[in-house]
């Protein structure tokens, strides 16, 4: 039988299409109505009729319940089952689990603060689950149990890890529940040919609620992007000196590219491409344009599987029944004769459907009723952070359920970790930022910064003496800086954090505002003095700071550092040197709007900002070593990085994999047996 690539699908009454004509009257031809034309559209671009809409009771049972080819989903489901089969041992750690789970003093940032990692055995076990399920899932074996078994144990590693947290990471989980509930097992699976289902149809609403959560992904992202951060161009700078983008440099010159194909493509992209791949005629161009833009991501980003399974989804836009055209013809046909489904029957289908019993009605209702709340949450989550207000810092909420890609671009420039003995305040020590943690996402949620205070006075008082252990408070003193702006602190660095109060609900007073008074001077006085500064020599480099009234910047002049200037902005400073951090200050200068003074090297020194108003100032100075070392090997051109080459890809992603079934197979023997499993230390890792 033939299949026509747009399922469509008009849910009328039969009786309203078979009245009596009349035949004594003219045969005239009436001008289609608006109804009529918005049926067609309806029907010409998402295969319903506009009448399934007049009730809930017929957008239940002749919309979300009307029976369709299974095919297409079961190709979606294989591929999401192995893109996660590649996914779980690379980005969710399995290859490193030894490196992320195996050292007790390592800092978490579990969404909930009492949840802590199972023994290093035990994580093992729960990430040989995961892939399991992941591998029933992509096979259709036992699809019910493994969906379950991929869900479960996903949902708990990636609560167990804020830090870990991302958009796309977020999304996989929200796949795999959504595959859960679905009949994606019915066709082509190991289920369905151990024990083959009447028919191989599924209900309509299994294809909607994934193309649905795809639109959230695509739009919302694209929504997030409409803000003057994005289209000025300031969250991805530089992006186009990689090799992807150089048909478009070398047309528009790499600032044009930044501004007009990163940044102002890249928003028109996210909020229209799913409207146009519901929309029949300008489907194909949109998936051509969604495959380009996926395949460059993967060449640009380090993103794991991402956009392979974004561009594994894109085939739902198209006939429920696409997948039977690349079989032969013969086994094809065989197929669709036993399955008891047209797509050109969808009405008489759904009127079957209608005579369901009440009970399996109510039952569909309240499925239904599920789903729409399902879907309205997913609007909301990304715009519930005037709720969530102890997750907000300069950005609103964590990283990872927003749908906010790419939009800020964090820049750390120094993490100040104090430890005070409260008992003999004298008594200072400084912790190294990366001795409990191996990422510093921390140090832009106050929720973490919380967590990982707790952590360093957990293992301090672990490594101390049981008669002896200190009483300690613990200060952060962290500078960041956000799409080009000046650096800056992000917490009161006078406030103890182990004291320091934190709600979900409450917003954090000790997170300090963005200066926003000095966003305007990206565009003037940064881009000027950094093309001035750079321009003197290759080596030479520009650092801009703001600071609050009353706060004092205690930095070292590297002695590898020459012609060292402080130049202030805006605002008073008062500059002091000093022999060493805490030592006896030498005379102080006060410096005001455009006065500068030369740093010497090899010293400490303190400015402080003074006055009602902040200040901002920036640093210049030349880099000795590099020059060296330019002078030694030569002056080398600045790239950006390019991904591994796809060879070299492939062997890394086979190396994870290896290390991770032999980190399982290893957990399974200790469980078992009581075998000791080896463990690599980040030390030696890193020297590699």
């Amino acid at each position: 039988m033939a299949i026509s690539e747009e399922p469509t699908h008009d849910c009328s009454d039969e009786t309203s299409y078979n009245k009596p004509v009349n035949t004594t009257q003219q045969d005239v031809t009436p001008p289609p109505s608006v109804l009529s034309r918005v049926n067609s559209f309806l029907r010409n671009t998402t295969g319903h009729d506009v009448r399934c809409f007049a009730s809930f009771d017929a957008f239940v049972q002749r919309c979300m319940y009307r029976p369709v080819d299974g095919a297409a989903l079961a190709v979606a489901r294989a591929l999401f089952g192995l893109a996660m089969l590649i996914d779980i041992p690379e980005e969710r750690g399995g290859g490193d689990l030894d490196l992320r789970w195996g050292e007790p003093r390592d800092c978490r940032f579990p969404l909930i603060h009492s949840m802590e990692p199972l023994p290093l055995p035990r994580m093992g076990i729960i990430y040989g689950l995961m892939w399991t399920g992941a591998a029933g899932i992509m096979l259709g074996y036992r699809f019910r149990l493994s969906a379950a078994l991929f869900t479960a144990t996903y949902w708990y590693v990636f609560l167990l890890d804020k830090s870990a947290w991302n958009n796309h990471s977020y999304l996989y989980g929200l796949l795999g529940t959504i595959f859960l509930f679905t009949d994606a097992h019915r066709c082509w699976s190991i289920d369905a040919w151990r024990d083959p289902p009447p028919d191989q149809t599924v209900p309509f609403w299994n294809y909607f609620i994934l193309k649905f959560q795809f639109f959230v992904l695509y739009f919302v992202a694209g929504l997030k992007k409409l803000c003057r951060e994005w289209l000025s161009g300031y969250a991805m700078t530089n992006l186009s000196y990689h090799w992807v983008f150089f048909p478009f440099r070398a047309v528009l010159g790499a600032k044009l590219t930044d501004l007009l194909i990163v940044h102002w493509f890249g928003c028109l992209f996210d909020t229209t491409v799913v409207f146009f791949l519901i929309y029949g005629s300008t489907r194909r161009l949109a998936t051509l344009f969604a495959s380009a833009f996926h395949l460059m991501n993967s060449r640009l980003f380090y993103i794991g599987m991402f956009p392979w399974v974004c561009l594994s989804q894109l085939p739902l836009y198209y006939s429920f029944s696409w997948p039977r055209k690349l079989l032969p013809r013969g086994v094809s046909k065989t197929v669709l004769n036993n399955e008891h489904i047209q797509e050109g029957d969808d009405c008489s289908q759904g009127v079957k459907e209608s005579n369901k019993s009440s009970h399996n009605r109510r039952r569909r209702k309240w499925s239904m009723c599920a789903m729409l709340a399902y879907c309205l949450l997913q609007l909301f989550l990304p715009y519930s952070h005037f709720i969530t207000q102890g997750y907000n810092n300069w950005t609103n909420g964590l990283y990872g359920y927003s749908w906010d890609m790419m939009v800020h671009a964090w820049d750390t420039i120094m993490i100040g970790i104090r430890v005070v003995d409260r008992e003999n305040p004298d008594r200072v020590h400084y912790v190294e930022p990366f001795a409990f943690t191996d990422n510093d996402r921390w140090t832009k949620h106050a929720d973490m910064a919380v967590q990982f205070a707790r952590c360093i006075e957990r293992n301090i008082q672990r490594e101390a003496p049981a008669a002896h252990r200190p009483n300690v408070s613990i200060y952060f003193d962290i500078w960041c800086s956000m799409n080009g702006r000046f650096q800056q602190r992000i917490f009161d660095p006078n406030v103890d954090i182990l004291k320091a109060p934190w709600s979900p609900v409450e917003p954090v007073q000790w997170v300090l505002p963005l200066l926003h008074q000095f966003s305007g001077l990206r565009d003037t006085l940064i881009r000027r003095k950094t093309d001035e500064v750079l321009g003197w020599s290759n080596h030479s480099d520009v650092l801009f700071i703001a600071d609050f009234p009353g706060l004092t910047l205690r930095n070292y002049v590297g002695e590898d550092l020459y012609n060292v200037s402080l130049t202030v902005l805006q605002g008073t400073v008062r500059y002091a040197a000093s022999s060493d951090e805490v030592g006896t200050k030498r005379p102080s200068a006060i410096l005001q709007t455009g006065q500068s003074t030369s740093l010497p090297a090899g010293i400490f020194h303190a400015v402080e900002t003074i006055g009602p108003e902040p200040s901002c100032y920036m640093y210049t100075y030349v880099n000795r070593t590099k020059e060296l070392e330019a002078t030694r090997n030569g002056e080398e051109v600045k790239q950006q990085p390019a991904m591994l080459p796809l060879g070299e890809e492939f062997l890394h992603r086979w190396e994870n994999f290896v290390r991770f079934g032999q980190h399982v197979a290893n957990s399974l023997l200790y469980e078992l047996y009581g075998v000791p499993m080896p463990r690599r230390l980040k030390e030696l890792v890193a020297d590699d």
